[in-house]
């Protein structure tokens, strides 16, 4: 039996990144909105009500809109914004972080997918919370680079259209104020005290994040060396499909073990990899990921089959 898949805002660039997913399934129909019909709110509530699935794929305030028109008890939603990421009725998109959180996509209604670079932070906040090692009111500094495609279409063509600005060929932090998008959702999946400092680059490539926390040894709950902290990760994220631990690169290991971790690698994937480097008295962890796929329109698909019961990497290969 095909699922009906709506999504609300195709034509950006999540949007598209998930429809392009779809290609290749025979078990997925997608219902098409017609152009001159996708800011009606009656065609689209048509829509959302007729799917077994609808992602939304739309601006904060567009997507809370979109879930008010939902009134049929079987569509289930999947959005893509920051609207409902820490709204209670919603479940959190990343499964790997739990049980408990597997658990809550698979049966839920709603699913809020995790922003892309709180992906990255809370991949490597949350198990050392959990078990007791990084301690809620820990004063966390954050520090990411990702690729233009982030920014939008806006950015994506300001980056590659003719004529730029000589300053577009550097890294550039944003976010200044601290008042980023992602900080609510940083602070409450890891089950934080305070939201973390967080440092934003936004850089001269299109795609590909990577996410970087230091600690201080003296300041965790427990004595922990790097390769410790190394072994907690590798076994909270043992036999993970997506998530997968490095090799160990502290203190000890090979030279070139991670002399660089280029941001890109991933491009094109669904995959999150963890880094634990540093030595014993400053350790420090990175995540590496496609800021479309695992921190976006993978991580969305990647939701949708778990909630309906098909391969976890249906589409995702």
């Amino acid at each position: 039996m095909k699922h009906t898949v709506f999504i609300d805002g195709k034509d950006g660039t999540t949007g598209l990144k998930i429809y392009e997913r779809f290609e290749r399934r025979d078990d997925i129909e997608i219902i098409q909105i017609a152009e001159e019909k996708r800011k009606d709110a009656a065609e689209r509530k048509k829509l959302i009500n007729a799917a077994d699935f609808a992602f939304l794929c739309l601006p904060d305030a567009a997507a809370v809109e979109s879930a008010a028109l939902c009134d049929n008890p079987r569509t289930k939603i999947i959005d893509a914004s920051t609207a409902h990421r820490t709204a209670p009725g919603w479940a959190y998109g990343f499964p790997e972080l739990s049980a408990a959180f597997r658990s809550a996509i698979q049966t839920s209604r709603r699913v809020a997918v995790p922003g892309c670079y709180a992906s990255g932070f809370v991949a490597l906040a949350y198990p050392l919370v959990s078990a007791n090692i990084m301690p809620p009111d820990y004063p966390v500094v954050v520090h990411a680079v990702s690729g233009y495609s982030g920014a939008g279409r806006k950015a994506i063509a300001q980056y590659e259209g003719g004529g730029r600005e000589e300053g577009l060929a550097t890294p550039r932090l944003y976010a200044l104020a601290q008042r980023h998008k992602h900080l609510p959702e940083m602070k409450k999946i890891p089950g934080l005290s305070f939201e973390p400092i967080f440092n934003p680059y936004i850089c001269d490539y299109f795609q590909g994040m990577t996410v970087t926390v230091g600690l201080h040894a003296r300041l965790l709950e427990k004595p922990m060396t790097a390769r410790g902290v190394h072994d907690v990760m590798a076994a909270h994220y043992s036999g993970c499909r997506f998530v997968e631990v490095a090799p160990f690169a502290g203190e000890g290991a090979p030279e070139d073990a991670a002399a660089f971790i280029g941001a890109d690698a991933l491009a094109g994937t669904n995959r999150m990899q963890i880094f634990v480097c540093g030595n014993d008295e400053r350790i420090v962890l990175t995540s590496r990921f496609d800021n479309l796929g695992k921190g976006a329109s993978g991580a969305a698909v990647q939701c949708m089959n778990i909630m309906m019961g098909a391969a976890e990497d249906a589409g995702l290969s």
